[in-house]
C-alpha cells in the first residue's frame, strides 16, 4: 500500500533529524524537536551598524527566515518565535508603525518558502488589535499553509504569556458554564489544550539571543521544563552555526524531569559544545 504524503512528510523528516544527529555526532533522540527562540537584540544591532533601529528589525526578519529554514533542514518538528509582545506597544509609535509594515510584508514574502518546504504557519497571541494590513496577511498565510505536514512555524505576534492563560481560563469557565465541561475534568492536559499553543508540544529548547537572562512573559506554561541557553549573539548575527552551538548545548543537558538517573548514557564523542 502506497504512503500517504503526510506519511512521506514525517518519514522525510525523520530521515532529516538522523543526518543532523549523525552529523553532529549525537543520538537522534537526543534531538530538540521543538525548539523555541526569543529573538533579541535588533535594535543594539542596528546601533552598533550606525544604523536606524527599523533596519535591525529588517535584519531580523532576514535572520528569522533562514533559521526556519535551518529548522527544517535539521528536522526539527516545531519552531516557536517570539515576534512581538504585548507589551511592545509601548515602544515609540514610529517604530510599531515600522514593525507593523514589516510584519506584513514578511507574511507575504515567506508564503513561496512556506509551501515549497510543507511548513505550517500558526499564530500565538490576540488577533484583535493588530493592523488589519497584518491580521489579513497573517491569516491568509495560515489559510494557505492549513494542510502543510511538515514543521509547524509558529509566530508569537501581539503575544503575552499572562493574557494566554487568562484567555484559556475564560474559555475553560465558558465551557464548564456552558456545561461543556465539569470542574472536576480540569486537569494539565485540559489547560494545555486550550492554550495558543494546543496544536503543538512544549519547547525541549529555548534560545535567547543577546545575553538577556530572562523569560519576557513568553510561554510561561510551556517552558516548565524546557532547557535555557543563552547567547551574547544578538538576533541578526545568528546563524546556523550558532543554531547548531545550542542544539550541542541542550545535547548535553541531563533531562531528569525530577527524577534521577541511574544509568546515563553520554553523547557520542565529537559532540562538545562551543563557545557563542
Amino acid at each position: 500500500m502506497p504512503m500517504s504524503g503526510s506519511s512521506v512528510q514525517i518519514d522525510n523528516m525523520e530521515q532529516k533529524a538522523a543526518e543532523t544527529a549523525g552529523r553532529l555526532g549525537f543520538r537522534v533522540e537526543q534531538l530538540p524537536r521543538n525548539i523555541a527562540i526569543i529573538m533579541d537584540g535588533n535594535g543594539r544591532w542596528a546601533q552598533k551598524q550606525a544604523l536606524p533601529r527599523y533596519e535591525g528589525h529588517r535584519q531580523g526578519a532576514k535572520t528569522a527566515e533562514r533559521i526556519a529554514q535551518y529548522c527544517v533542514d535539521f528536522g526539527i518538528q516545531s519552531l516557536t518565535l517570539y515576534s512581538f509582545s504585548m507589551e511592545n506597544w509601548k515602544r515609540p509609535r514610529a517604530e510599531v508603525n515600522g514593525l507593523m509594515h514589516l510584519y506584513a510584508e514578511y507574511l507575504v514574502g515567506i508564503r513561496p518558502s512556506l509551501m515549497k518546504n510543507n511548513v505550517k504557519l500558526i499564530h500565538l497571541g490576540r488577533m484583535a488589535g493588530l493592523p488589519q494590513t497584518v491580521s489579513r496577511a497573517l491569516l491568509e498565510t495560515m489559510e494557505l499553509t492549513r494542510d502543510n505536514t511538515g514543521m509547524t512555524l509558529a509566530l508569537a505576534l501581539n503575544y503575552s504569556g499572562r493574557a494566554e492563560l487568562v484567555d484559556a481560563m475564560r474559555a475553560i469557565a465558558q465551557a464548564c458554564q456552558e456545561g461543556r465541561l465539569r470542574p472536576e475534568e480540569i486537569d494539565e492536559k485540559c489547560i494545555s489544550q486550550h492554550l495558543y499553543t494546543a496544536a503543538i508540544a512544549d519547547p525541549d529548547l529555548l534560545i535567547r539571543t543577546a545575553s538577556e537572562l530572562r523569560v519576557s512573559n513568553f510561554l510561561l506554561w510551556q517552558i516548565s521544563y524546557s532547557e535555557f541557553y543563552v547567547t551574547e549573539t544578538l538576533w541578526p548575527d545568528f546563524t546556523k552555526e550558532s543554531l547548531e552551538r545550542a542544539i550541542l548545548a541542550y545535547v548535553h543537558r541531563d533531562r531528569r524531569f525530577g527524577a534521577i538517573d541511574m544509568d546515563p548514557v553520554p553523547p557520542q564523542q565529537g559532540a562538545g559544545t562551543t563557545k557563542s
